[in-house]
């Protein structure tokens, strides 16, 4: 790795990839269901069209990460972008029912290569011991695209409909393309030990990937658990749509300030990944639990907390993945992280609504607060991680 930071002109653009993977995937899907005359004719529609993007991550991104590590991670970054502005431009040019699918399944598909590039660039550009204050800038820029997200893209669906959300997206990609082609240095594959899937999965299931990655999982979990539910709750408690928007909004303003500090004191010294994972994860467990409260101050209690406790997690976890991975395998462990974070992001709602469906939408939040509460007491019996301050990579990883 390099001896001192990366300039910022050489992070710019990949936190401009964090913003446009962020901005994508919320943009459309928070503007799909209000508007039947582009294509959303029903519930059922609208659930395939968002679980495409989602569902071609999970699939994908394992696999860009790893071809991140034999090509390299900025050819595929560089990749990523172009067929996510391609995907995008299909529907602009299209306008029809079956090209809104082909269109979203691009930009999964697209999205599954450029997004773990873009991490394992973070990581490889950066010195260790920098590495905190590294991905708390890309975490605080794609919360920034997560909240802008669905604002702004309501403002281009109402001024020109799907087209016009999907032609900005377009532009957004290829001018992140070009700036990350200017800016990005090539950074060669590292030479790579021969790897079984025996061996792969041994390391995949040490506690150095899986703890981080479990806390990302469970705060992606309680960010969208936030996102879709506490809208609701906002409703039931006789809340109008600015209050229930404006605590989505601090939860995701929240997670997004409390990034780049949990980084940089990661970094500094003053926070180890094994107490700031910790005390995340029982910032998220509080703030689901103060969900359960009824009225406009659980509510917001629930979205300062939540938005805290993810805030945490995400820098220090993928900080810890980047320490305890050899640079020729970043790409691959990044995109296995990321597949976690999207199993979170899928099952947490999940779990929310069938416990909701059985008893009630508090018991749902209870059950997610009861399982981020016992990962944060299982966080603090295992053994410490290593982090970028911390002792080097185990070979086995």
């Amino acid at each position: 790795m390099t001896a001192r930071p990366a300039p910022r002109r050489q992070m710019w653009p990949l936190y401009a990839a964090g913003f446009t993977t962020a901005f994508g995937a919320h943009g459309i899907a928070a503007n799909l269901g209000g508007h039947s005359a582009d294509a959303v004719t029903s519930l059922l529609v609208l659930g395939g069209l968002l679980a495409l993007y989602d569902g071609a991550e999970v699939v994908l991104k394992p696999v860009f990460g790893t071809l991140a590590d034999r090509i390299g991670a900025r050819p595929v970054l560089l990749g990523g972008l172009v067929a996510f502005a391609l995907a995008s431009a299909l529907y602009v040019l299209a306008d029809s029912p079956g090209w809104l699918w082909a269109a979203r399944l691009g930009q999964g598909a697209a999205a599954s290569a450029f997004s773990p590039s873009a991490s394992a660039l973070v990581a490889r550009l950066n010195p260790a011991a920098k590495h905190g204050r590294a991905f708390g800038g890309y975490g605080f820029y794609k919360s920034i695209g997560y909240t802008l997200g669905p604002l702004l893209g309501g403002v281009l669906v109402r001024a020109g409909g799907l087209r016009l959300l999907f032609a900005v997206l377009a532009v957004l990609g290829v001018t992140v393309a070009v700036w990350a082609a200017l800016a990005v240095p090539a950074v060669p594959p590292l030479p790579r030990v021969r790897q079984t899937l025996l061996d792969l999965a041994r390391r995949l299931t040490e506690p150095v990937f899986l703890a981080p990655t479990a806390a990302l999982a469970a705060a992606t979990a309680a960010l969208s658990v936030g996102v879709g539910f506490l809208p609701v709750s906002g409703r039931a408690a006789g809340l109008g749509t600015v209050a229930t928007g404006a605590a989505v909004s601090v939860l995701a303003a929240t997670a997004a300030l409390v990034q780049p500090r949990a980084g940089r004191a990661l970094d500094a010294g003053r926070l180890t990944t094994r107490t700031g994972l910790t005390a995340g994860l029982l910032l998220t467990a509080a703030g689901l639990a103060c969900a359960m409260l009824p009225g406009l101050v659980g509510i917001l209690t629930a979205a300062v907390l939540t938005g805290a406790g993810t805030g945490l997690i995400t820098p220090l976890g993928f900080a810890a993945l980047a320490a305890g991975t050899p640079a020729e395998r970043l790409g691959q462990t990044m995109g296995a992280a990321e597949l976690g974070r999207e199993l979170g992001d899928a099952g947490g709602p999940l779990l929310v609504a069938a416990v909701a469906s059985l008893a009630t939408l508090t018991y749902g939040y209870g059950a997610l607060a009861a399982l981020t509460g016992l990962g944060a007491v299982a966080a603090l019996v295992r053994r410490r991680l290593p982090g970028p301050t911390g002792p080097p990579p185990s070979t086995a990883l």
